[in-house]
């Protein structure tokens, strides 16, 4: 029997346990937001994750309160030879709440079998990447050949910067020379990708101003200036007639250079109404991960019901700007403000306030453990690694590269378009967590064979706190 043949069989033994752990963690409701749920049920979450992984091995496995009050889960397991790599795994235990619950067809924190797939809030994003985590070690059965270290966090669905802030003030806690980011995925079940491209985030509030009150309609529309038409015609100039973000000083031609994302499976799985067309003159990836993308999230302005025929003499919008690596975000920001003001009708009063922005991330994918990390997915699932962009924003990593300058960080998962992550009725495919965790394990065996040939390790290189990135989500 090889090698690989024997992991599979204990990853497959392992997944009735893989489902019975991922049903207790289910049932948490983990949200990390006070206001929707008891800060105890994190906590429990918290030691649920803490005591698995000290059974592992991580003896000094612990709770670590993070900037914002937060707790993680820290802790590391040793190998034999000192010399070894140290491997850093991430994932995350909090969850987005589970929304209109009407919308959901299973209890959200019950975790239930339907059509082979097991639905449940948390079921893929992201605490099957923690199932992932724990299936893959045990299926070493101790035979671990790299040094471990471990962060679970617990605020990450908030976005409220908690690990982020305790990074560059504890960095020999995290630091490793690989960092396996798992709260990714794949391009389809059973299509292995790694995430190399993640887009960053400008969020601005536009608010225009045009009269000192409303006024009849009947008596002054036509000639009174109205504020809500006004910012109508500048949120129409953010996009062309194709659907390109058209914001000056903005490059919307860039293309995508790694896998393509084919049209009529994203119209699927994005839910596009039959007969409305994709955006945009780029393919599906070159619009998702290489241009930048603007969404106009909210906009202040009376209801229909209710409404009054009078002009509006103030009106507000909430924009999301997303922005491909290559763009500074400061830049980008300066860009929406020109142009928003410079598109301002009639002499209106317009004004641009920045809410958040964040920093684009782009990984180095040249590295030894990257070349180990496309062999283990081959192994686990019979066909080559591709390498995907994601149209949102883990600003951890922007931290991790800043903090880890020498260390390759790799994002992967379980997740795939049809877990619907963040929405009502998420779900995981329990065969991408058996091959994820056949991968992480493949992997740990490749990546520390592999540094044996390499020069002696140095202790992995850690640079000075700096001033901290803005958040994005």
């Amino acid at each position: 029997m090889t090698v690989l043949t024997d992991l599979r069989r204990r990853v497959d033994e392992l997944m009735p346990l893989a489902h019975e752990e991922l049903a207790e963690l289910v049932s948490i409701p983990s949200v990390a937001d006070p206001r929707q749920y008891p800060p105890e049920e994190c906590q429990k979450a918290a030691h649920w994750v803490k005591e698995r992984f000290k059974a592992l091995g991580f003896d000094d496995a612990r709770l670590v309160e993070t900037t914002d009050g937060s707790n993680a889960v820290v802790g590391s397991r040793p190998c034999a030879d000192p010399g070894a790599p140290t491997v850093l795994l991430y994932a995350h235990y909090d969850v987005q709440p589970p929304l209109d619950e009407k919308a959901w067809r299973t209890p959200p924190f019950e975790l239930t079998e339907v059509d082979g797939r097991w639905f449940g809030r948390g079921a893929c994003d992201c605490k099957a990447n923690i199932l992932m985590h724990l299936t893959a070690l045990r299926a070493l059965d101790g035979d671990i050949p790299v040094h471990l270290k471990l962060v679970v966090e617990g605020s990450e669905e908030q976005g409220t910067g908690g690990l982020e802030g305790l990074v560059p003030q504890q960095p020999d806690l995290f630091a490793a020379d690989v960092i396996l980011v798992c709260d990714t995925g794949n391009a389809a079940v059973g299509q292995p990708a790694v995430t190399v491209s993640l887009r960053g985030m400008v969020n601005v509030v536009v608010t225009v101003q045009a009269l000192r009150s409303e006024l009849h309609s009947g008596m002054f529309g036509g000639a009174a200036p109205d504020a809500l038409a006004a910012l109508v015609t500048m949120l129409a100039s953010l996009r062309d007639e194709k659907g390109n973000t058209s914001i000056r000083g903005l490059d919307a031609t860039r293309e995508w250079p790694g896998a393509p994302y084919d049209a009529v499976q994203f119209a699927s799985d994005a839910g596009v109404l039959d007969g409305v067309h994709l955006l945009g003159d780029g393919t599906v990836s070159d619009m998702l991960w290489a241009r930048p993308a603007v969404t106009i999230l909210g906009i202040d302005c009376p209801p229909v019901v209710g409404s009054a025929s009078a002009i509006n003499p103030q009106a507000a919008a909430r924009l999301n700007l997303r922005i491909p690596p290559g763009t500074d975000p400061g830049q980008a920001e300066a860009a929406l403000r020109a142009h928003l003001l410079a598109t301002a009708p009639w002499g209106v009063h317009a004004d641009v306030t920045l809410e958040a922005a964040g920093a684009p991330f782009r990984a180095t994918v040249d590295g030894p453990a990257y070349r180990a990390i496309a062999e283990a997915m081959q192994d686990a699932y019979g066909t080559p690694m591709t390498t995907l962009g994601q149209g949102g924003s883990i600003p951890l990593c922007n931290v991790f590269a800043d903090t880890y300058p020498d260390a390759e960080i790799i994002l992967m998962g379980t997740e795939e378009p049809q877990a619907l992550i963040h929405a009502p009725n998420e779900s995981v495919d329990p065969r991408e967590i058996a091959a994820m965790a056949l991968t992480e394990a493949s992997f740990l065996r490749r990546y520390a064979a592999g540094s044996l040939s390499r020069a002696p390790r140095e202790r992995p290189r850690v640079r000075p706190r700096r001033q901290g990135r803005g958040r994005c989500c």
